[in-house]
């Protein structure tokens, strides 16, 4: 069965609400329209609502039941109360004014209901920057206990195959605990698809065949996520082939549990993560669904800004998974 499938027989009966502060968008509009038509998310489109009709009606769209919320109409006790919550929750780093025109912001906005229990996650990122949906993320939702970041993870799947890599997304450079945290975290986003997590640190190195400053970071984030994960599948430094290929796996890194059998692949660095998931989407024909937000106190989707319709509609229902 599909993952997506597997997720839709979870999701029924759940009743979890995502908001899509980006519901001017006919990519957005349509996703969510799917959602409630399926009877799997509960959606709340924010954006005005003259314009949210004139998209519809530009794209065929029937708007029946959809609960559509504009902020600039949104009343003014509930305003009040969501400018006090935010006000507490920047204990002092910002004015009551300044928190006024965060409040203008449709993501901050959009946070805040998510921050207050208003909904049970938030999808969005098909119009804005990465910065504009993570920044009040991590400022108002900020990260779950233990974790000391967020991170970034694509779900790849072709067919029957299905993989995670990460971080593709959020953290630029990685050192030896951020990539060992991520690790941990995919492990986790990994199980959530059915996926028994197999994890591979990558390198341009397999077990010491090449030494540098880059070889040792990954080795000592295998140990550190390893100390952390005693029960986890964890094998590293490898390379791509030696972590993909049975053959390769067996003949580079023998004894290994992980290698020429690794699920879950932790980039060294955002640069290799990003280049390495579109290398396998547009050479290698995979599905690449996300990214995933990993880390958070509260499910938060960022899509990118080339995704479509589709793609919108799996990651809200990722969203909605991650807060059952």
């Amino acid at each position: 069965m599909d993952i997506f499938e597997k997720l839709a027989d979870q999701l029924r009966g759940q009743d979890k609400t995502i908001v899509f502060p980006e519901g001017e968008d006919p990519r957005v509009l349509g996703a969510a329209i799917r959602l409630k038509k399926d009877q799997l998310v509960e959606p709340v489109v924010l954006g005005n609502q003259e314009a949210v009709e004139k998209v519809a009606g530009e794209n065929g769209f029937d708007l029946t039941g959809l609960q559509i919320l504009d902020p600039a109409t949104y009343p003014a006790e509930d305003k009040q109360a969501m400018h006090d919550a935010l006000l507490e929750r920047r204990n002092g780093k910002n004015t009551p004014e300044q928190v006024d025109q965060m409040l203008e912001d449709i993501s901050y906005f959009a946070t805040m209901l998510v921050y207050m229990g208003k909904v049970d996650g938030m999808v969005s990122g098909a119009v804005h920057a990465t910065g504009d949906t993570v920044r009040p993320a991590l400022q108002i939702i900020k990260t779950k206990p233990g974790s000391h970041r967020i991170s970034g993870a694509f779900i790849m799947q072709k067919g029957e195959e299905r993989y995670v890599f990460a971080d593709c997304a959020i953290n630029i450079e990685l050192d030896a605990p951020t990539m060992a945290e991520v690790a941990s975290q995919s492990a986790e986003t990994a199980k959530l698809f059915g996926i028994d997590p197999k994890v591979a640190m990558l390198s341009f190195s397999t077990k010491g065949s090449a030494k540098g400053d880059m070889v040792i970071k990954v080795a000592e984030a295998t140990k550190l996520a390893k100390e952390a994960n005693p029960d986890l599948a964890i094998d590293g430094e490898l390379q791509f082939d030696a972590a993909f290929v049975p053959s390769v796996g067996e003949l580079k890194a023998p004894g290994s549990d992980v290698a020429g059998h690794a699920n879950v692949f932790i980039f060294p660095s955002l640069e290799a993560g990003n280049i390495g998931y579109k290398i396998a989407q547009r050479f290698g024909g995979f599905e690449a669904i996300g990214p995933v937000l990993q880390g958070l106190n509260a499910p938060v989707a960022d899509l990118s800004r080339g995704t479509d319709e589709e793609a919108v509609y799996k990651v809200a229902l990722i969203t909605a998974a991650q807060a059952l």
